[in-house]
């Protein structure tokens, strides 16, 4: 669109403003950068008329209606095109909204997930929406100007990017530093600490770009429904395994669920990538592979309980007041109360004083 497109019929003034249609773009860019003395330039009250040449941000107008006159905005001086005698700036001009906006819906998927609680990795998503404000317009458009985002309607979707990528980042480190259960996350009862750990973690990301996110909302980790079904059974099943054998046959419990759980997802085809793009919640090496697992932890556990009940009956049978071989050592036999060693002719024990068997 040329300038002479722009003026006004019978009018020697260009008349610039936001046009309706671009009202609900974050960042809107004037299509024409040779602009006329004396244009008029409307700024709403929600936004900025940022003004850029050669890559720089020259000046920036707040809201009102300007005259386009280097005579009252000094900063035009240094836009004016020597080549048409004065007549035109030559400069790009960016309308920012400063206003919040709000109700940007987001979604994806965060990855495998580890749970803390069973040691199982899930495949995790994540939904819900956020809001966000431009406070520095000068530093948005000369980011988006160097990123090549300078159309208003790739600005949202970059800030969907942006946050998705600090939730895949923050939930991970969450549940492995707070060791919390990933059922208890998809509950919905970590959600604040969430919500503050992603809005923290976005900051460094765009604030160099001039913008703040202000809140997420309706904010939900989930995963599918029968991968908390397994869970759920895991978490109930390992309880019970932990009250008998302790914390070790609990590990092992979980590691044999976990293989056998492989397993079932290679029998019914699943493979790596199978049972539905993912393998549920255990998907992998083969039935086969599964049930040689699990007996092997098994056997190990059992193992290691009959040894420890065998070093306990060795030590309840070990004499406790004769150490082994005392009379042997000693010439005169042992003293029946304490076990110390009696000289041949002692008829009194030298260590505790009893009276000496059979004297």
């Amino acid at each position: 669109m040329g300038v002479m497109d722009w003026f006004k019929s019978g009018v020697g003034e260009l008349m610039i403003a936001r046009p309706d249609e671009a009202k609900g773009f974050v960042v809107w860019k004037h299509p024409d950068p040779t602009i006329p003395m004396k244009s008029q330039l409307t700024v709403m009250a929600d936004e900025q008329a940022v003004f850029l040449r050669d890559g720089k941000v020259v000046g920036t107008l707040g809201p009102g209606r300007h005259t386009l006159d280097s005579a009252n905005i000094p900063f035009l001086s240094n836009l004016v095109d020597s080549f048409t005698g004065g007549r035109l700036f030559i400069t790009e001009v960016f309308f920012v909204t400063m206003r919040e906006n709000t109700g940007v819906r987001f979604g994806g998927p965060i990855g495998a997930v580890e749970d803390p609680k069973s040691g199982v990795p899930v495949e995790t998503m994540v939904h819900g929406e956020f809001s966000f404000r431009v406070t520095q317009p000068e530093q948005l458009v000369i980011g988006l100007v160097g990123t090549g985002r300078t159309q208003g309607d790739q600005v949202a979707p970059w800030m969907k990017e942006q946050v998705l990528k600090t939730i895949r980042d923050r939930v991970s480190q969450l549940l492995v530093k707070n060791k919390w259960p990933l059922l208890d996350v998809t509950s919905g009862a970590y959600t604040e600490e969430i919500e503050q750990e992603v809005i923290a973690g976005v900051a460094t990301h765009v604030a160099s770009y001039g913008i703040q996110v202000v809140r997420l909302g309706n904010f939900v980790v989930a995963i599918r429904e029968e991968d908390s079904a397994n869970l759920k059974k895991l978490y109930t099943d390992a309880a019970t395994i932990r009250m008998a054998g302790g914390v070790g046959a609990y590990q092992q419990f979980a590691a044999g669920k976990a293989m056998l759980g492989a397993g079932e997802g290679m029998a019914k085809g699943g493979g790596a990538g199978g049972d539905a793009a993912g393998g549920g919640l255990l998907g992998g090496a083969g039935l086969g592979v599964g049930l040689g697992m699990a007996q092997m932890l098994m056997n190990q556990q059992n193992q290691a309980n009959q040894q420890a009940a065998q070093q306990t009956a060795q030590q309840q049978a070990q004499p406790q007041s004769q150490p082994a071989g005392a009379a042997a050592r000693s010439p005169g036999g042992y003293c029946h109360s304490c076990g110390a060693g009696l000289p041949a002719d002692a008829r009194f024990c030298p260590s505790c004083g009893t009276k000496r068997a059979g004297t």
